[in-house]
């Protein structure tokens, strides 16, 4: 992977904010000439350093109407059951995230439902079933706000 000059890591600051600017926006506020940005662009891509863009959607407007953080305690910490749990867990479409961590919980699950029956019965039937799982703690999330960017620790 090459280095990241300058240029590169405005593009992708740019990017971060708004993942829908056209190449010659980019361009213009970076003072490359468009092909010379689109090379950039293309290089970050085939480099795997930039991966995806994604649109920010309304969750009431996909019936969402509740999302919590389910911890959850594995009965071994093996590398089978992680495994197992993680290709569990990414396979619910519930899930919005899915983070393996250190501490009293080995996964934090980030869920959308539609309300708390729906989550009731998701941590019945999708969890506590598993029997990798020895515990989980559900808290709900009364409100939540990601902010898009990862910081530049490279400058």
């Amino acid at each position: 992977m090459k280095d990241l000059d300058r240029i590169d890591c405005a593009l992708i600051a740019l990017l971060q904010q708004e993942a829908r600017l056209s190449n010659k926006e980019l361009a213009a506020r970076v003072g490359l000439a468009p092909s010379s940005c689109l090379a950039r662009i293309q290089r970050l891509k085939t480099e795997g350093i930039l991966r995806e863009a994604h649109v920010e959607v309304d969750p009431a407007a996909m019936g969402i109407g509740l999302q919590a953080l389910i911890a959850v305690q594995l009965r071994q910490h093996s590398r089978a059951q992680v495994k197992a749990f993680w290709k569990h867990v990414l396979a619910l479409p519930e899930v919005l995230a899915l983070y393996h961590v250190a501490g009293a919980a080995d996964f934090q699950v980030h869920v959308a439902v539609r309300d708390a029956h729906h989550l009731r019965d998701l941590a019945l039937d999708a969890f506590t079933t598993r029997p990798e799982v020895a515990h989980i703690q559900t808290s709900l999330i009364f409100e939540w706000v990601r902010k898009h960017g990862l910081p530049n620790y490279r400058t």
